[in-house]
């Protein structure tokens, strides 16, 4: 079933920077190789297994350093550092400066020093040799800086096209509307968006309510706005605006005359220019006198507003119609409401989109220009 939200904001979207690069590898050759087959040993024996695998069944670092036979998937070890504390590393080998380094990725000598030897307890080995002439790798630090080296180049690619993904969100925004909204609401809060969101291509379609529900369940639309008494089944959402329907006439017409209000019963018993069913106008209408014999058969069905307030103003008949859609109208006298008495004609106006798929991007941010 759905249900309605006021918290319509998405989670905040945020990338992940990551510093990679060359740096100090220490030793070469094969001399190199066999001091490094040695240091692997040695963090193997320090018990800092989260680098090359740890524990029954886990895997090693997510550069594929290591694998954990019999297992497919696994959780990494505790072991295994943040990309912060990799970044960090990797700028002691370039610079062969604790005090460089920390400069580089932001943050100052001491948290730098603090954070490296938290890391070194964390893996259970020595990483940095420090003395007053600078710091340099220590075996064991240049094998976990390649691995590192490794791990933060992974993570900038998945950076990058968390990017382009989101990018290629951003760049376009497709909103489907009931028709009142459309006309009425929605080109104002689409230009605002274009101030925020100059670079994001705009489609609008208007629809009834029961047509904005089909395109937001079929994929084909971003955000939708509905008219109707309720959240249509299978979305969320929330209210944005309030409206009130209204009985208007021709001033040609009887009713323009009348001082004494119509009662639900007679606006009942009246045959009316109005919307087609599916409509929220026509929702709204019909639950408002569902308990005074219904609706009589209608003067005219019209799929639009434009549609039903043309044949108002022609001297058609009385229609029903959002006060949002004939101010114009009302006020330049070629229509004249009709005031009407114990029927509920008050209707929200709100923002759908499909359950548990919170807009975002784009979409989140004309949600959030329909509050303001």
């Amino acid at each position: 079933m759905s249900r309605e939200r006021d918290d319509s904001a998405g989670p905040t979207e945020r990338g992940t920077g990551a510093g990679g690069g060359g740096g100090l590898s220490g030793t070469s050759g094969a001399s190199g190789a066999a001091e490094r087959r040695t240091a692997a040993r040695a963090i193997a024996a320090a018990g800092g297994s989260g680098v090359t695998g740890a524990g029954s069944g886990s895997a090693g670092t997510a550069s594929g350093a290591g694998t954990a036979s019999g297992s497919v998937t696994a959780h990494l070890s505790h072991r295994v550092p943040d990309l912060g504390a990799l970044e960090l590393l990797l700028a002691v080998a370039r610079h062969g400066s604790l005090g460089a380094a920390a400069r580089e990725v932001g943050i100052t000598q001491p948290a730098a020093s603090s954070r490296i030897r938290s890391m070194e307890r964390q893996l259970g080995v020595a990483l940095v040799d420090r003395s007053p002439r600078g710091s340099r790798l220590t075996d064991a630090g240049a094998l976990v800086t390649d691995w590192a080296r490794r791990i933060v180049e992974s993570a900038e690619a998945f950076d990058a096209g968390v990017q382009a993904l989101r990018g290629r969100r951003d760049s376009r925004l497709r909103v489907v509307a009931s028709m009142t909204i459309a006309e009425y609401l929605l080109p104002g809060w689409l230009i605002a968006l274009r101030a925020e969101r100059p670079d994001t291509a705009v489609s609008l379609q208007a629809g009834n309510s029961a047509v904005v529900a089909e395109r937001l369940l079929a994929g084909e639309a971003d955000l939708g706005f509905v008219e109707g008494l309720a959240v249509p089944d299978g979305l969320d959402g929330t209210v944005v605006a309030h409206d009130r329907l209204a009985v208007v006439v021709a001033p040609s017409h009887p009713w323009a005359r009348r001082r004494k209000p119509i009662d639900p019963a007679e606006l009942a018993g009246t045959p009316l220019v109005l919307r087609e069913h599916g409509s929220g106008t026509r929702q709204v209408l019909d639950a408002a006198l569902a308990g005074h014999g219904g609706l009589a058969r209608p003067l005219l069905e019209l799929a639009s507003t434009t549609a039903v307030k043309a044949a108002a103003v022609s001297g058609a008949g009385p229609a029903v119609l959002s006060e949002l859609a004939i101010a114009e109208e009302l006020s330049s006298r070629r229509l004249v409401a009709v005031p009407v008495a114990g029927a509920h004609l008050r209707r929200d106006l709100r923002a759908v989109w499909p359950t548990g798929h919170r807009p975002t991007g784009p979409a989140r941010d004309l949600l959030s220009l329909t509050r303001a």
